[in-house]
């Protein structure tokens, strides 16, 4: 007959959570198996310790031994309802469907994957046009370098869990089903650690700011995302690291919109220059200077296109146009003389010197006349 668990603990019925642990913690320094080698009695001690230990401090677990005893782990225990432990059946649903959505990171024995890590990066429009290696300072989980991720203090080594014999997973047999869980005693690590690491708490990672170079390619578009694969989190207990996902947004720029791999700007022209003729200079982003002819007559909105100064393909070697579109500016703030010049340029104008507005008003003529008719 098993002994009971709060006898193999010496602490009374009503013991709360610190001297749980106190008197855990007590009896696993004098019966580990580090510092009894060779010593069979005292490392089925200690695995005795440790089970009574691993029941009393989970709430449930305490709560179905104190109502059942032992035959609440046990195949009829708990009304008929045994072989799922203490944790009753939300444990069991959280076991069962626990994968399906997305837990899936723990592996047999205890090996866990690191978790993903995000970083936000922005980016300006010239950075992208040229490309650049940046350098990132990301806070993460790495192993520990004093217990070298076992978690246990330097010097000694976590023990194989008894209950699950270090696979992680037990399984339970309920009527005709047979349900795989994580084991309850050692929460799917198939390890104990009874002298925790001081340095990382048991965990076998802490936390660190890493320096990581970026490489941003030419031609890289807003929202891209540049996996770094295996420094995310650090896994645990030799599991694998995680990836690091960076996502890159880009800064609007003062001038210039982009669309793909070109480029569009407003440039503004005064009057003159649109009915008469003339030229203006435009900067790209390669850093060069590109005069644009403005043929005389030249409308609002008028777009020209200049090949090969957009934003160059990613992993390509072609590059896109920019698009130049003119505003034409309407003079304010005349002077006497400037009035009367345009005044006399007014008066002595004729139907083609514009002929967007002639052939507007003449059908709309047209249109008010057949509809009155």
């Amino acid at each position: 007959m098993k002994a009971d668990y709060y006898e193999i603990l010496g602490v009374q019925k009503g013991a709360d959570e610190k001297e749980l642990k106190s008197a855990f913690r007590k009896l696993a320094m004098k019966y580990h198996p580090d510092r009894n080698p060779g010593d069979a009695e005292c490392e089925a001690k200690f695995k005795e310790i440790n089970e009574a230990y691993e029941c009393l401090k989970d709430p449930q677990k305490r709560a179905a031994y104190d109502r059942y005893g032992h035959a609440a782990f046990e195949n009829a225990g708990m009304g008929g309802g045994g072989g799922f432990g203490a944790g009753g059946f939300a444990d069991i649903f959280e076991d069962i469907f626990g994968d399906m959505m997305g837990r899936r990171g723990r592996s047999s024995g205890g090996r866990e994957r690191g978790a993903d890590l995000r970083y936000n990066m922005e980016i300006t429009l010239e950075e992208a046009f040229t490309g650049k290696t940046a350098q990132i300072h990301v806070p993460a989980s790495v192993v520990c370098d004093d217990c070298t991720g076992s978690g246990a203090k330097p010097g000694t080594q976590p023990v194989t869990c008894q209950m699950c014999g270090g696979a992680g997973r037990v399984r339970a047999t309920q009527g005709f089903f047979s349900i795989e869980r994580a084991c309850p005693s050692c929460h799917g690590k198939g390890q104990i650690i009874a002298d925790p690491c001081p340095k990382c708490s048991g965990q076998g990672r802490v936390t660190e700011e890493r320096t990581l170079s970026v490489n941003i390619p030419a031609g890289i578009e807003d929202g891209t995302r540049i996996r770094l694969a295996g420094e995310g989190e650090a896994g645990l207990r030799g599991g694998p690291n995680g990836d690091l996902y960076i996502f890159l947004s880009i800064k609007p720029h003062d001038i210039f919109q982009r669309d793909g791999a070109d480029l569009f700007c407003k440039v503004p022209i005064s009057m003159t220059t649109a009915a008469l003729g003339g030229s203006f200079e435009v900067s790209t982003l390669d850093g060069t200077q590109t005069r644009v002819k403005v043929p005389e007559g030249t409308q609002n909105g008028k777009q020209f296109r200049l090949r090969g100064k957009g934003m160059p393909v990613l992993r390509q070697s072609t590059v896109g146009d920019l698009y130049i579109q003119v505003a034409v500016e309407t003079p304010q703030h005349l002077t006497k003389r400037q009035r009367e010049l345009l005044e006399e340029f007014e008066r002595i104008s004729s139907k083609e010197n514009h002929p967007q507005s002639t052939g507007f008003f003449a059908r709309m003529k047209e249109f008010f006349d057949s509809s009155s008719a």
